[in-house]
C-alpha cells in the first residue's frame, strides 16, 4: 500500500510540474486590432482574450459585471487610451495588476484631429463629438509603424512575465515585423494606383492607413447614429457628391447609417464598407495583416469599379 502511495504522490507531483510549466499568462485587450497583435507575439503559446465583443463600439461600450470580473483578473491588459475607451478608466482604478494604455507608448507616431479640417463643411451641426479638433486621433492601430512598436512591448512584457517562453515571444515579434514588411510592399502597390481618387467616409477614423499608404478622403459625413439629419444638411451632402462625380461612400460594419441611401439615390455613387476593427477576425498570427489586406482591398475594389 505504501509503495503505491508513493507512486500516487509522485505522479500528482509530476502533474503538478508540469501544469505549472505550461500555465499561459492571461492577456486581456479592450479592442480586436490589440488582440490580433497580441495573438502574434503569443502564437504558439497561448491566445489572447479581447473584452469588446464584434460591432460593438469601443467609445461607448456598456461593461457586463462578468467583463469587470475578467478585466481585474488578467494577468495583462491593453488598450488604446481614454480618448478611445472611455468607459474604461473607472473600472481599471480598481486594477492592481498591469495594465497599459497604448496611446502613451513611446515611439508612436500619434495623429490629432484638425484644427481646421474643411472636409468636415457639410457636417453642419452634426459634429462628430468623439472627434473633436485638435484632440489625439486615437485610431493608431492602422499604422504598421505603430502596430510594431506595440507588439515589441507586448513582447517584453510577455518575456518578463514568462522567462520560460521569453525566446518565442521575441522571436515572434521578429516574424510579424518581418510580415509586415511584405504586408506593406504588396499595399503600397495595391493602392498607389488609386492616389488622388475622391472617396467620402462616415467616420474618420482611417487617417492613419490613408497617411501610410498616399491617400486622403474627400469628405466626413459624420452624422451621429442617434439623429435624423434635417433636409438642408442632406441637401449640402448631396451638392458635395454631385461636385466629386464618381465617388464611393464607406460606412462602417455592423450598421449602414439610415440617410445612407437616400444620400447617394440617383448619383453615380457607390456604397461600400471599411472595417477599421476587423471584428470577425480570427485571433491568429495573422490576423493583423488580415484586417489591413481587407481594408485596403476593399478601398481600392470600390474605386477601382467606378
Amino acid at each position: 500500500m505504501s509503495r503505491l502511495f508513493a507512486l500516487f504522490v509522485a505522479f500528482t507531483a509530476s502533474l503538478f510540474v508540469i501544469s505549472s510549466a505550461q500555465a499561459e499568462v492571461r492577456v486581456l485587450t479592450s479592442i480586436k486590432p490589440l488582440q490580433l497583435i497580441a495573438a502574434a507575439v503569443q502564437d504558439g503559446i497561448a491566445v489572447p482574450e479581447v473584452l469588446l465583443p464584434p460591432g460593438a463600439s469601443p467609445h461607448n461600450y456598456a461593461l457586463r459585471p462578468s467583463d469587470v470580473r475578467k478585466v481585474q483578473s488578467v494577468e495583462l491588459l491593453y488598450w488604446i487610451g481614454p480618448d478611445m475607451e472611455s468607459f474604461l478608466p473607472r473600472v481599471l482604478k480598481g486594477r492592481t495588476l498591469p495594465s497599459l494604455a497604448v496611446q502613451d507608448l513611446p515611439g508612436l507616431k500619434l495623429r490629432h484631429f484638425a484644427e481646421d479640417n474643411h472636409s468636415h463643411a457639410e457636417e453642419a451641426d452634426e459634429h462628430d463629438h468623439d472627434h473633436r479638433p485638435g484632440s489625439l486621433d486615437a485610431h493608431l492601430w492602422l499604422s504598421p509603424v505603430n502596430a510594431r512598436v506595440i507588439a515589441d512591448r507586448m513582447a517584453a512584457d510577455l518575456s518578463a512575465a514568462d522567462p520560460a517562453n521569453a525566446a518565442r515571444y521575441q522571436s515572434n515579434a521578429k516574424a510579424f515585423d518581418a510580415r509586415l514588411d511584405a504586408l506593406d510592399a504588396r499595399l503600397k502597390a495595391r493602392l498607389a494606383p488609386i492616389a488622388g481618387k475622391p472617396y467620402f467616409v462616415f467616420h474618420e477614423a482611417f487617417d492613419y492607413f490613408e497617411d501610410a499608404y498616399g491617400l486622403k478622403h474627400a469628405g466626413v459625413f459624420s452624422v451621429a447614429a442617434e439623429v435624423q439629419p434635417g433636409a438642408q444638411h442632406v441637401a449640402a451632402m448631396r451638392t458635395r457628391l454631385q461636385e466629386v462625380g464618381k465617388t464611393c461612400v464607406f460606412s462602417e460594419p455592423p450598421l449602414r447609417p439610415r440617410l445612407a441611401e437616400t444620400l447617394v439615390a440617383g448619383l453615380p455613387v457607390k456604397l461600400a464598407e471599411l472595417d477599421a476593427l476587423g471584428g470577425y477576425t480570427p485571433a491568429t498570427a495573422q490576423g493583423y495583416e488580415q484586417v489591413l489586406e481587407k481594408l485596403g482591398n476593399d478601398l481600392a475594389g470600390c474605386l477601382e469599379s467606378l
